[in-house]
């Protein structure tokens, strides 16, 4: 049975600013596609649509979950979070004066991953050694790296089928984002988990891809069904590679 996300033709605004036009996506089960744009694009606010943050004005939104199909456009962000879609927000959204342990069992949300948020945590500790060692350190005083593991984590402690994650390189220093776009990749085959990943670092997002889309002011503008196909395209030479 798949997890996957089908994204149709959405269109969404801020008041009068419209900030998506007509976009159209497809995440297969079991792949990682990478969503690339530079900043203001509307990376996030699709993002934001698939979480019911933000309300499209237009298009459909289907998650497909153990092979039944959820028509995610008028749920709210709790209903989305319980079907097993978890996000790992830009910028983190870690609880600063909270230890990592209590951050990690408030991604436990949903009724199936609190029945098991032990053998979840121990997962999550086996996964990132590090913050089984800072368990009781308060998530505010870790680095920047060691706050985006615990942000990964967090959302692993969901029980995710589909993972979403929103620039994941944002404020990490080049050493950082190549453990943490490998992390993600890990991740992904160790929990069989679908994955969108919004990023603008497109050396680093293509060597996790499956496939992946070009945004470029709030419309796709480019579908790579392959890696190479991104690796290899004028737009992406252009924007990203300064070719």
């Amino acid at each position: 049975m798949g997890n996957s996300l089908s994204i149709e033709n959405i269109h969404a605004s801020y008041g009068a600013v419209r900030v998506i036009e007509n976009v159209s996506m497809e995440v297969d089960s079991g792949k990682t596609v990478v969503l690339l744009g530079t900043n203001g694009n509307g990376k996030s606010t699709l993002i934001k649509c698939i979480m019911g943050l933000c309300r499209p004005s237009e298009g459909r939104i289907v998650a497909e979950i153990d092979g039944s199909k959820h028509d995610l456009i008028g749920m709210t962000t709790e209903e989305i979070v319980d079907l097993g879609i978890a996000l790992v927000p830009e910028g983190r959204r870690l609880f600063p004066k909270l230890t990592v342990e209590e951050n990690l069992a408030l991604g436990a949300f949903r009724q199936k991953a609190r029945e098991q948020m032990k053998s979840n945590l121990e997962f999550c500790f086996e996964t990132f050694p590090r913050l089984a060692e800072r368990r009781k350190q308060l998530a505010g005083s870790m680095s920047g790296g060691e706050q985006q593991m615990l942000a990964l984590a967090r959302a692993l402690m969901l029980a995710p089928k589909i993972l979403l994650v929103d620039e994941p390189s944002v404020g990490l220093s080049p050493l950082l984002v190549g453990r943490t776009i490998d992390a993600i990749r890990d991740l992904k085959k160790k929990y069989q988990l679908t994955v969108l990943m919004a990023e603008q670092n497109f050396t680093q997002a293509i060597r996790i891809a499956d496939s992946g889309y070009v945004i470029v002011h709030g419309e796709i503008a480019f579908n790579g069904k392959t890696a190479d196909e991104l690796n290899n395209n004028d737009l992406i030479r252009k924007f990203y590679l300064g070719v």
